[in-house]
């Protein structure tokens, strides 16, 4: 089944690289990334904005592909004239499409350091009150709950107040069972969210590193995809394959079931998601 039979397709995330290499290797997975007609690019950026200059730069050179570029933008650690500011600034850059999230609290910084938004509804609403309808706003959803949530409940509900705070779309945290995404959904049509909820998807190519982001995140590894990638050991090849062929049976789960699309958490590599895209569109 075709991506490009979804409404949404896919789009692709990308890091702020903070070195020259970095920077060069990133217009090559662009440029790889864009023979796919992605619908977006997203490029994030640090808790309190400690990117923020690296994120305008690489969504400039991004935007080079001519497609859509959306900077991440988080409300933690920043006061609305900061914010206000970097709006107008997206504004005369030419960008009409922003991830807008909670973010995280910088290493170190206090309860007062927060800011003047303290959940990502309230950026939502900041933003629509100050720019209107100019920005296509995608928001986070956790189909296994965030993990600072003291419910599943109750996080459900902070998703569908984010949502008719006047977000378009709703892309969610990695995960790795096709049910807890479709579960989600049906919970949040429940309760009256109706936007397109695009499932987050995360390349395996390294167990080590999805094992430490995934515990930081709350997104659970299946305990026999652990007991795979351990037995694997150092077998770099060995994980690259096993990990195309499990996301790749996701994808095309989450795509038979009725997925708007698909937005890649790419690390800033082309070739796994390639990969699998070749064997989901084939």
């Amino acid at each position: 089944m075709s991506t490009q039979e979804h409404p949404l397709g896919i789009s692709f995330e990308f890091f702020p690289p903070n070195t020259d290499a970095g920077r060069e290797k990133l217009v090559g997975v662009r440029d790889a990334l864009s023979s796919r007609s992605p619908r977006f690019f997203s490029v994030t950026y640090g808790a309190g904005g400690s990117t923020q200059d690296r994120t305008l730069n690489t969504v400039r050179m991004v935007r080079e592909s001519g497609f859509t570029t959306a900077p991440h933008l988080s409300c933690i650690g920043s006061d609305k004239g900061a914010l206000r500011e970097l709006l107008s600034r997206y504004r005369e850059d030419g960008i009409d499409s922003l991830v807008a999230l909670r973010g995280d609290l910088p290493s170190g910084m206090g309860g007062g350091g927060v800011g003047q938004l303290r959940y990502a509804n309230e950026l939502v609403e900041f933003i629509r009150e100050e720019t209107g309808n100019h920005f296509e706003i995608a928001v986070a959803a956790y189909p296994e709950s965030h993990p600072q949530a003291p419910n599943f409940e109750r996080d459900l509900e902070n998703f569908a107040r984010k949502m008719k705070a006047g977000a378009d779309i709703a892309i969610t945290q990695y995960f790795f069972s096709a049910e807890s995404y479709f579960h989600f959904v049906e919970r949040a049509r429940a309760l009256g969210v109706e936007a397109p909820i695009v499932p987050g998807i995360m390349p395996i190519t390294n167990y080590t590193k999805l094992a430490r982001f995934s515990d930081a995140c709350g997104a659970e590894i299946p305990r026999w995809i652990r007991k795979q990638l351990e037995a694997y050991g150092d077998n770099s090849e060995a994980i690259a394959a096993f990990g195309e062929e499990v996301i790749s049976r996701l994808c095309q789960r989450l795509l038979d079931g009725g997925a708007p699309g698909l937005h890649f958490y790419t690390l800033n590599q082309s070739k796994p998601v390639l990969r699998i895209l070749d064997n989901i569109t084939s």
